[in-house]
């Protein structure tokens, strides 16, 4: 059995060295896994310090900056071709792992052979809480940022079960979701090889909710475990929750993927949608419009 896990780094090196650190720490009990950095193009072409040069880390680098689907993708070919990999897990390079993360993620996914992504129980990192004043100091780093993902279909929103809520223990009996987050999910090596990869056409957010619905039309299940914990600093890579960069995606994006999954009533929904951004959005909303109708997808200049 062999595991490989996903790193996509992009300018970000002190966030990836602290995820690498964590991930040394993880107990692996009757399976090999290996680690793979994908060096985003970063301006600086990132080096390991001398404490990661270990068999189990991987560092390849693309020379173009493919975005968060093109990172992910070329680390998933490079765990197929090198290490014949049975599962890959995609983890945000801004997050720390408890040391059973993984060893949960795995005795999950033995358990239930249709749960084709498996996704963790993710917290704020402690102290990088939205609402940082709103907790006791003994509930900081218990505070959800996922616990499971669900799609309102009507107002063509994917949000995150739990978020900004302590756990209390009150997801645990959850399971089935609608859509894993990208920012901690392991994968089938079988749903690869029927599903494929992460749309190239997303770049950067949304197509972890578009490979959920592709995931679940070929006949998969999405299963959250509560027991495979992980700490995110949100966004530490992008400029943070409500960058611009953020919203210009997250706009577009939000379009794409009702166009390609939607049925009718939420294509006029969308319609209505961008009539409305053209009228009374700001510059990135409209640019995310004229970006989708002219069929400029992936990445795009916009700051």
């Amino acid at each position: 059995m062999h595991i490989s896990i996903i790193l996509v780094n992009y300018n970000s090196d002190e966030y990836t060295i602290d995820c690498l650190d964590s991930l040394l720490k993880i107990n692996a009990p009757g399976f090999r896994h290996s680690i793979i950095v994908v060096d985003n193009a970063s301006t600086v072409p990132m080096v390991l310090p001398r404490r990661h040069r270990v068999p189990t880390i991987e560092l390849i680098r693309s020379e173009s900056n493919l975005g968060f689907t093109g990172g992910n993708n070329m680390g998933i070919h490079f765990a197929v071709e090198k290490f014949n990999s049975d599962y890959v897990l995609l983890l945000n390079n801004d997050t720390a792992v408890h040391p059973d993360f993984l060893k949960e993620l795995l005795v999950h996914a033995e358990k239930y052979p249709k749960a084709g992504l498996i996704i963790s129980k993710i917290y704020f990192t402690k102290g990088r809480e939205f609402h940082l004043n709103s907790y006791k100091k003994d509930q900081l780093g218990k505070v959800f940022w996922y616990a499971g993902g669900s799609i309102d279909w009507d107002n063509l929103v994917a949000y995150h079960r739990g978020v900004d809520e302590v756990d209390r223990g009150q997801f645990d009996t959850q399971l089935e979701c609608d859509f894993a987050t990208g920012c901690s999910v392991m994968i089938k090596r079988e749903v690869l090889e029927k599903v494929g990869t992460l749309d190239k056409n997303y770049f950067l957010y949304m197509e972890d909710v578009d490979y959920s619905v592709r995931v679940k039309k070929a006949g998969y299940e999405i299963h959250f475990v509560p027991k495979s914990i992980v700490w995110h600093k949100n966004a530490g890579s992008t400029g943070g929750s409500g960058s611009p960069l953020q919203e210009y995606y997250q706009t577009r994006n939000t379009m794409l993927f009702t166009f390609k999954h939607g049925g009718v009533k939420q294509i006029i929904t969308v319609l209505r949608l961008m009539f409305g951004f053209l009228i009374d959005g700001n510059s990135r909303h409209r640019l995310a419009v004229y970006h989708l109708l002219t069929g400029r997808y992936g990445k795009q200049s916009i700051i």
